[in-house]
């Protein structure tokens, strides 16, 4: 799928972040080889061992389980969960986050079509907007309009998508959302608007 194949009816375009955007990954193994490099200069662990350890939990499917995998391999001192949570939060990171090509030059052909643009996100609203803050958007910052679903109350709930209607004036049949978690097609589904799959866009060919 690509843009040209979407409805030209369509006036708004409501993205998830994570995996939508751009890869998850991209900022959470940043996140672990920094804090890996923090536990090898206070307790002189290996911080190549560490991010690996980390990486390979995350790509396992146990990304909440990330800090007690590297404590009960290394023993760590469980004051450090505090700043392992803090540096997710808060992370400055050594490279900016890259948006998937094709979803780039999707958003570049939204905003030349003169459409809306918006981020509805789930999660801890802090670190989604220091994800959005430091994500390479080519000039598009300008254009989205973010919303932070755990503000009001997270996808599948339509909470937050009804107040988008609200307040920029658009009905159902003018939005589409695009997603790549359950919870964003169930709530495309209860809200009555068209969804995407974003994979359909990320892996389209032209």
């Amino acid at each position: 799928m690509q843009y040209s194949d979407i409805d030209k009816r369509k006036q708004a375009f409501v993205f998830e972040l994570d995996d939508v955007i751009y890869p998850e990954k991209d900022y959470l193994f940043q996140v672990y080889y920094l804090f890996a490099s923090f536990l090898e200069y206070t307790d002189l662990i290996d911080a190549k061992v560490a991010t690996n350890l980390m990486v390979n939990t995350y790509l396992a499917g146990e990304k909440e389980n990330v800090f007690e995998a590297v404590k009960a391999q290394f023993n760590i001192d469980e004051k450090y969960r505090v700043n392992f949570y803090h540096l997710l939060l808060t992370v400055k990171l050594p490279l900016k986050l890259l948006i998937y090509q094709r979803i780039l030059e999707m958003l570049q052909e939204i905003v030349v079509d003169r459409k809306k643009i918006f981020i509805v996100t789930n999660g801890n609203p802090a670190q989604q907007l220091n994800k959005i803050k430091q994500t390479e958007w080519h000039g598009l910052e300008g254009y989205l309009t973010c919303y932070f679903a755990d503000e009001i109350k997270p996808k599948p709930a339509t909470n937050v998508i009804e107040l988008l209607l609200t307040e920029h004036g658009l009905q159902r049949r003018d939005i589409v959302m695009i997603g790549n978690a359950g919870a964003d097609n169930l709530c495309a589904e209860a809200c009555g608007v068209d969804y995407i799959y974003a994979n359909e866009l990320i892996t389209s060919n032209k």
